[in-house]
């Protein structure tokens, strides 16, 4: 079978005669036997025998006859079997034809480079189901179908699968972000996973994040990327929080200082939160920076302003509990207040003292604040005492029933002491009963101390001991109280570990936000 090249330019194509005497020139001077050959065909028999040096040049011959094929006359500069333009156009046709028969649509795939044969399309097709992409997914994005499978799909889903994605969830990452098949492994992919094991994201956590947000794998490095985590540690993120950050939150990292980030800070701290504190605010939730400033923040603030909540307490509302900021929370308020003035005799004045206090009740559940309200009042407690109880410590609507009941006895059985005393000190429930009420009283019962629940609990153990040691009881002063009960533990919160050396903000946005 002859060899098909391009037509080289018109000045470098030899006319029959220089051709045919070149021909001759290099003839064999050996007579032939086979008296029809002529010197020509002759030169073209000796050319097969030639093994050219060039390692990318193959041996091959090619027909002078040009008149069966006019626009191939002489070789090309690149030696081998080249497609023609005739030949191309066949076979995208044919390649077409192929793809409509399966439903894919290949009007994007005009200024693609397809493959030579149908054979390696339907090699790429049936790659792309087997990892779980049906003809939808390839009409949603069919410049995939021009990925190679041998330069593309195997060593970039081989990456990832090395990084930590399962193979399993290979398909549905494709899906979701299809532009990483053109990705080069060495140059794109392999710099991004470096950023992220340079931020202190774990290893095995590099999978997890690259499934929330594999947009990453397409951003530059000095980019967003780089200037996101610059601003927030500028702000007092502490650099070893951002790796978690990362792995809660990636988005973040996708997020502009100056049109995102940056703006959310200004407002916060137009509210009277510090630097500081939305620094720790952030290393814990991450996923406040993805709250949607005009429409969910600054509607939402102006909602508690609303329900009777005062711009002086805003700042404290939000360091206890950041969420507020990003829920649908006029509903949640409303339901909130109607069931407190319904079922606990609370008026809206007084649930904005409460919300004050706890913001975290306008998310708990309406059942669970019943639980302990009803124990209180099967006490014996009347319905007036239990909602001032509630109003003065809010924490009380979050407690487990069953650690209750166990203070109470306690209170009845070996104190013995009067319901009026939890009236008026209802942060009793609020302490622990082995750490801290139990083990206090007795050193009391034995030195015969008679005095108030709240002169006993409401103070750290150092104080403790100092008033055991005094000659006299103390009076209580008014004025702000030590953490009431410590930390109570909110249906799906986080409670945060105490740490030794905190500045005063510290410990107050610890204390706040473990309500």
């Amino acid at each position: 079978m002859s060899l098909l090249f391009r037509r080289r330019p018109s000045n470098l194509i030899l006319n029959r005669n220089l051709f045919a005497s070149v021909s001759l020139a290099h003839a064999s001077p050996t007579p032939s036997n086979d008296s029809s050959q002529t010197p020509q065909t002759a030169w073209i028999q000796q050319t097969k025998t030639v093994q050219l040096s060039s390692p990318r040049v193959q041996k091959s011959f090619f027909s002078t006859q040009s008149s069966k094929f006019p626009e191939y006359e002489m070789p090309s500069v690149t030696w081998g079997v080249i497609q023609g333009r005739k030949e191309k156009l066949v076979s995208r046709v044919i390649i077409c034809d192929y793809l409509k028969s399966l439903g894919i649509i290949p009007d994007e795939l005009e200024h693609l480079e397809l493959p030579s044969t149908v054979e390696v399309m339907k090699e790429r097709v049936e790659f792309l189901q087997k990892l779980g992409l049906t003809i939808d997914d390839m009409n949603e994005y069919p410049l995939m179908l021009g990925c190679s499978v041998r330069k593309n799909l195997i060593p970039v889903l081989g990456y990832l699968e090395k990084v930590g994605i399962p193979r399993s969830k290979l398909g549905e990452f494709v899906k979701n972000y299809p532009q990483v098949l053109h990705a080069s492994v060495v140059v794109e992919l392999v710099p991004v996973v470096k950023f992220l094991r340079g931020l202190d994201v774990e290893r095995e956590d590099i999978g997890y994040v690259l499934q929330k947000y594999p947009e990453l794998l397409g951003f530059k490095l000095e980019g967003t990327m780089s200037t996101s985590v610059a601003y927030l540690v500028s702000i007092g993120v502490n650099p070893r929080d951002i790796g978690p950050m990362v792995t809660q939150y990636p988005y973040f990292l996708g997020m502009r200082v100056g049109t995102m980030i940056k703006p959310i800070v200004d407002y916060l701290v137009s509210l009277g939160l510090p630097k500081k504190i939305l620094a720790r605010m952030f290393e814990k939730r991450a996923y406040i920076l993805g709250y949607d400033l005009e429409e969910t923040m600054k509607p939402n603030v102006d909602c508690l302003v609303s329900f009777g909540i005062r711009r002086d307490t805003l700042a404290s509302v939000i360091a206890q509990y950041p969420q507020i900021l990003g829920l649908p929370l006029k509903a949640k308020l409303s339901s909130q207040q109607y069931f407190f003035n319904l079922k606990l005799k609370i008026d809206p004045d007084e649930f904005a003292r409460v919300i004050e206090k706890m913001p975290q009740i306008v998310s708990l559940n309406q059942s669970v604040i019943l639980k302990s309200i009803e124990f209180l009042r099967g006490r014996g407690i009347p319905a007036d005492d239990v909602a001032k109880m509630v109003v003065k410590c809010p924490q009380l609507v979050a407690l487990r029933v069953e650690l209750m009941k166990n203070s109470y006895y306690f209170f009845k059985s070996e104190m013995k002491r009067p319901l009026q005393e939890l009236v008026e000190f209802p942060e009793y429930f609020t302490y622990s009963l082995e750490s801290r009420i139990k083990p206090r009283y007795q050193k009391l019962s034995s030195k015969g101390i008679r005095c108030s629940l709240a002169w006993f609990l409401n103070c750290s153990d150092q104080r403790f001991e100092e008033r055991l040691q005094a000659d006299y009881i103390e009076t209580e002063s008014m004025g702000p109280s030590f953490c009431m009960g410590g930390k109570l533990e909110m249906p799906g919160s986080d409670i945060v570990s105490e740490e030794e050396d905190e500045s005063d903000d510290e410990i107050l946005y610890r204390r706040t936000v473990s309500l």
